[in-house]
């Protein structure tokens, strides 16, 4: 993920309606809304500026900077960005991209269909068995009920190997690595059948309110 080196712009407040329900039956409901850049940036703020959160690569922000950010992706034709809340309360980040056009740009054989993703779990004094798990499974089902999402992209840190193991329990196989100008990554990518085979999508239900779609449009 880069955060560097890229035009601020403003655009319209993203509405705060939810988007996507997934009802983990261990862990509850899980739903996704459109980041609020104004609204949100102080909780996204405290976010990205955890110890924890050090590969999302904004650690020396400021909230200024993380709402310029989040208005930035809020314009941006073939970015994303939206609020996880688990059982009604802000837990997670998500972001989707067209990595044909955004951040991975060259870097890979990109094919139709092909969804890019970030997500990153909000810091929590006391961890929950299975959390992050059901966080990149609701991730992934919210993705996927696109049916025109064929396939979703990553490119976590090489050092990162805590979600490397999870992306591979979710139906991930590594490509290889590439470098980019802020790391070197390891681009890895999920089918749509490797995350039914992987899952079995036994671990709830999801209710979409708009199909996600990358031509820009948040439905």
């Amino acid at each position: 993920m880069s955060r560097r080196n890229e035009p601020a712009a403003h655009g319209p407040r993203p509405r705060r309606g939810v988007e996507f329900t997934w009802v983990d039956h261990s862990l509850g409901e899980f739903t996704l809304r459109a980041v609020d850049p104004y609204a949100d940036a102080a909780l996204l703020h405290r976010w990205v500026t955890h110890p924890k959160a050090v590969f999302w690569l904004m650690q020396d922000s400021d909230v200024a900077r993380v709402a310029e950010e989040y208005r930035r992706i809020a314009a941006h034709p073939h970015h994303d960005a939206y609020l996880g809340h688990w059982r009604g309360r802000p837990a997670f980040l998500a972001e989707r991209y067209d990595p044909a056009r955004v951040e991975l740009v060259g870097r890979y054989d990109a094919s139709p269909g092909d969804v890019g993703m970030h997500f990153l779990c909000a810091p929590a004094d006391v961890p929950v068995h299975g959390f992050t798990r059901a966080v990149i499974t609701t991730v992934l089902a919210w993705l996927f009920a696109d049916p025109s999402t064929e396939r979703v992209v990553v490119e976590p840190d090489v050092r990162n190997t805590a979600v490397h193991a999870l992306n591979a329990a979710v139906g991930f196989q590594v490509v290889g690595t590439i470098t980019k100008p802020e790391k070197d990554a390891l681009l890895s990518i999920c089918t749509r059948a490797g995350f039914h085979h992987a899952t079995g999508l036994a671990a709830g239900t999801a209710t979409a309110t708009g199909a996600p779609s990358m031509d820009g449009v948040s439905a």
